[in-house]
């Protein structure tokens, strides 16, 4: 029997891995990350934490509410947890997270597109919960991520790959994991469809089985990320004017945290036609807007990769998606030097963000990728 630690978010997806690893004979350890912004403003006095009755771990399956961080989705998690018979914890991770919210914030504010769902999974997700893991001698860490884990027939190296539902794989926001973690990764809901984990889940009685997916970047509660961006960069002013790609000035903006590259609804100006953000100049504070027509690039450069297979020494043919919910498209890569990377497409894709993540498939398998810095 291995020993398990599974992120347990308190939702659905992660609550029927619980059960299917059970099934399987795993001796699952549930926990529960805290480091929701709620959570971190609660613990705050005049703007500076205070000290947070959470400990680094909670004793005695947390059930019981701590009354700064207490958390609805904690509360589900625990109740899965009890129905399932499996101990569950909460790490309190609210220090680690800072770290994705300043990311998030400096992004921004320097005219990128942030993805802290990679970004959380790289430093947190399989960061710090393997170190968690190790410190009680568990073989795996888990999640309830729709991607897979596949083992190669010849030589049983293991390999990331797409999950079974299309319109839910999260394989993308998984690329930045290191490649020696793959052989303690599991992801058992990836091989199912969204609908049977739910009908899973209702069969078993768990009271999550209905709940909505989370929509939303889970700390910005009010899923207005400039305002949020805003309220932690109030020495920064980002303001400034709109501009068509032929340098006419159509408008201002109250910051550049507002936008990103393709961008259409809320530009604060009426073109007559439809406009699009084409790019973000943080040094001038200007945000460019054009026809969808200029939203199209042939090629990118990526910086700070990260592969999941032997880095093909030559180009090579592949699949590159530029964003979590674009196809990706046949395309050329090379790998450069510098941990950096040469995409060229076939067709030309719309709306290439800088800051966002690229990232190579040969079919379903997930090969590596970096973040776009460069158009």
């Amino acid at each position: 029997m291995s020993r398990v630690v599974l992120a347990m978010s308190g939702g659905v997806d992660s609550s029927v891995a619980a059960h299917l690893l059970v099934e399987q004979g795993h001796e699952v350890v549930g926990v529960f990350m805290r480091h929701g912004e709620e959570a971190v403003e609660a613990c705050s006095v005049d703007g500076k934490q205070a000290n947070c009755p959470l400990l680094p771990l909670l004793n005695n399956r947390a059930d019981h509410k701590q009354g700064c961080c207490s958390a609805s989705d904690a509360e589900d998690g625990r109740r899965v947890a009890d129905r399932l018979g499996i101990p569950f914890y909460a790490l309190n991770l609210q220090a680690e997270f800072r770290q994705i919210i300043d990311y998030f914030v400096d992004e921004y504010t320097a005219g990128r597109t942030p993805n802290p769902c990679v970004m959380c999974n790289n430093w947190i997700k399989f960061g710090k919960l393997f170190d968690y893991a190790d410190s009680i001698e568990a073989e795996f860490v888990a999640t309830g991520h729709y991607a897979r884990m596949r083992l190669s027939v010849e030589d049983g190296v293991p390999s990331l790959t797409r999950g079974v539902d299309k319109s839910k794989d999260q394989s993308y926001v998984l690329f930045g994991i290191e490649r020696h973690l793959l052989s303690r990764m599991l992801l058992p809901v990836g091989a199912f469809e969204k609908s049977k984990i739910r009908e899973i889940a209702s069969g078993l009685g768990l009271n999550v089985a209905e709940k909505k997916d989370s929509q939303e970047i889970c700390f910005v509660t009010n899923g207005k990320h400039d305002e949020f961006v805003r309220a932690r960069r109030r020495n920064i002013d980002t303001s400034g004017q709109i501009v068509t790609t032929d340098g006419q000035v159509v408008g201002e903006h109250p910051g550049i945290e507002r936008f990103t590259v393709g961008q259409r609804k809320g530009l604060g100006v009426a073109m007559g036609e439809p406009y699009f953000v084409t790019r973000i100049d943080p040094t001038f504070n200007q945000v460019v807007i054009g026809q969808r027509g200029e939203l199209a690039r042939n090629e990118l450069t990526a910086a700070d990769t990260n592969w999941l297979i032997e880095p093909p020494p030559e180009p090579f043919r592949c699949l590159a998606q530029i964003r979590y919910n674009a196809a990706a498209t046949p395309a050329t890569a090379e790998v450069l030097t510098g941990g950096r990377l040469h995409i060229k497409f076939d067709v030309a894709p719309f709306g290439i963000a800088p800051g966002q993540a690229v990232v190579c498939y040969e079919g379903d398998q997930v090969l590596g990728g970096g973040w776009i810095e460069s158009e």
